[in-house]
């Protein structure tokens, strides 16, 4: 059975005995040509975890926006504590008790975590910052959350999941009675997440109620006590996550048969599996490594194959993508094209060999917030050819529309600001823009992360098409299960350096695990 929205309005998971701290009702907000919010419900509860679930475009940014007071809503109402709630920006809505914590740390790595945690509220004393008073008070929270981390010390010294924690005692100095965590775990590994999840649950019993957005079900369903599903821009219902189960949420939030989907991961494993590939590697490395990065590997690609980079974060694997496209320089070893010594030191040398390599960072090396769709798509192109080699508007307009419709990117507009877009329409975009350049070998470093289970499963079969059409692929993914799915040949690292090399034949995920956990190679 397909719930649609104006039906699954009305299903409401019971309420505990308390009051909601967070009550928004009937809320709309309009873009031009995109109605991003149409009249959605949505409550939070003291001391519970609450997940906001759903498709990239369902319209979880826009409500979270509404929430923090990046967007005025155009018509709803909105409550704290019972009483009305009307901000007119993020520090207003922190004021209030409403923190937020982003995907991509908003922090100063360059300062202290003490100067990070009080940036803006630091302590004075005679008119001058009281150092001692800050460390002192910076200490203190960190105490609170259990976290052992020197405050004197310097952000960038720390890992990144050690910045989210920095950047969620930050958030806790207001007295927050709201901390949304937009995406946490996106980049941090099963031991990191644990150490997340444990100060996320003495903020529960503290009586914080906690907004988690992510897109890993087992998360979740590990953390959360409620959820609300979203799709396009309406309600499909709120639900306690111990009565509904991961079939069925998946189901709820694609708005499709679950069997659609299955087919369709079954397809394009298949495909992967049964792909046939040239005898002549289209890209080649030899020795190819960076002391301190990734020790001296050899990997060859061919066209028409896929070949997953698995590992750990820190392995290796988004290295060893990065000097096989220019993205970083290499000191030892060499990059064969199709047998032919090459120089690939710069993004745009790779490019004249049509490797093209989509980072991992889309926010910082890929997307250009600024600019439309149209303009991001075209941007490749456009210095391949060289500034004074203009694209003419017309041909413009025609690759943008040519892939906003093949890709199915929304809103289906190519005068939209990129900015605007959902994370998965974003990714797409990015996806456009290497197409336009008609690479031979396309490096996509997780793209995939922190979207939504269907335009995973849109951007998978995309991959496997362009290799069925004759394309080189390398695919680098945390989840193992999607670069078994996908890939030809699965090169594991471990370490920064690789361990194995292996035909995607019957491999499973315990398999790859246990070359990562042992190291021996393979």
């Amino acid at each position: 059975m397909t719930i649609t929205p104006s039906t699954a309005t009305s299903v409401e998971a019971p309420a505990p005995a308390v009051e909601p701290i967070v009550r928004m009702d009937d809320i709309s907000i309009r873009f031009p040509g995109v109605k991003a919010l149409d009249r959605v419900s949505f409550r939070m509860f003291p001391g519970e975890v609450h997940s906001l679930m759903g498709e990239n475009g369902a319209g979880k940014s826009t409500l979270i926006k509404a929430l923090t007071g990046v967007y005025a809503i155009d018509s709803g109402t909105m409550t704290l504590g019972g009483r009305p709630l009307v901000i007119s920006g993020p520090a207003q809505a922190q004021a209030a008790g409403i923190s937020t914590v982003y995907q991509e740390v908003n922090l100063l790595p360059n300062l202290s975590v003490a100067e990070n945690i009080m940036l803006g509220r630091e302590p004075r004393r005679a008119g001058a910052i009281d150092w001692r008073a800050m460390r002192r008070r910076s200490a203190e929270l960190l105490a609170r959350l259990s976290l052992e981390i020197d405050p004197a010390s310097q952000l960038s010294s720390h890992s990144l999941a050690v910045q989210q924690l920095v950047a969620i005692a930050r958030a806790t100095d207001v007295d927050a009675k709201v901390l949304i965590l937009d995406e946490p775990t996106s980049s941090l590994d099963a031991d990191e997440v644990s150490e997340l999840f444990r100060v996320i649950r003495g903020l529960k019993e503290r009586g914080v109620a906690i907004l988690f957005v992510s897109h890993f079900l087992d998360q979740v369903y590990e953390i959360s006590d409620r959820l609300t599903v979203l799709r396009n821009g309406a309600l499909v219902g709120e639900y306690l996550t111990r009565e509904i189960l991961r079939i069925e949420l998946v189901h709820k939030m694609i708005g499709k048969e679950l069997a659609t989907l299955e087919s369709l991961e079954s397809k394009t494993r298949q495909a992967a599996v049964e792909g046939d590939v040239a005898e002549v590697p289209y890209l080649e490395a030899v020795g190819l490594g960076r002391k301190g990065s990734v020790e001296p590997t050899d990997l060859a690609i061919h066209e028409g194959e896929v070949v997953g980079l698995a590992g750990l974060l820190g392995s290796g694997r988004t290295e060893i993508a990065r000097l096989i496209t220019g993205a970083d320089r290499a000191d030892s070893g060499e990059v064969l094209v199709r047998g032919t010594k090459k120089r690939l030191r710069t993004p745009r040398a790779a490019l004249r060999d049509r490797v093209a390599y989509s980072s991992e960072d889309r926010k910082r090396e890929g997307i250009v917030e600024e600019l439309t769709v149209r303009d991001n798509i075209v941007l490749a192109l456009q210095a391949d050819r060289g500034w004074f080699r203009r694209i003419s508007r017309r041909r413009q307009d025609e690759l943008a529309n040519s892939y906003i419709s093949a890709l199915g990117i929304r809103p289906a507009n190519p005068d939209a600001l990129v900015r605007n877009l959902s994370g998965g329409n974003q990714q797409k975009v990015l996806l456009a823009r290497w197409l336009a350049v008609a690479p031979r070998l396309l490096v996509l470093d997780e793209p995939t992360r922190g979207i939504d289970v269907g335009a995973k499963a849109e951007i998978q079969k995309l991959v496997s098409n362009l290799a069925d059409e004759g394309m080189a692929v390398v695919f680098i993914s945390a989840e193992l299960e999607e670069v078994l799915r996908l890939s030809h040949r699965i090169a594991v690292m471990r370490d920064r350096r690789k361990v194995a090399d292996l035909p995607n034949e019957d491999v499973t995920v315990g398999e790859i695990m246990g070359l990562i956990a042992s190291g021996a190679e393979a």
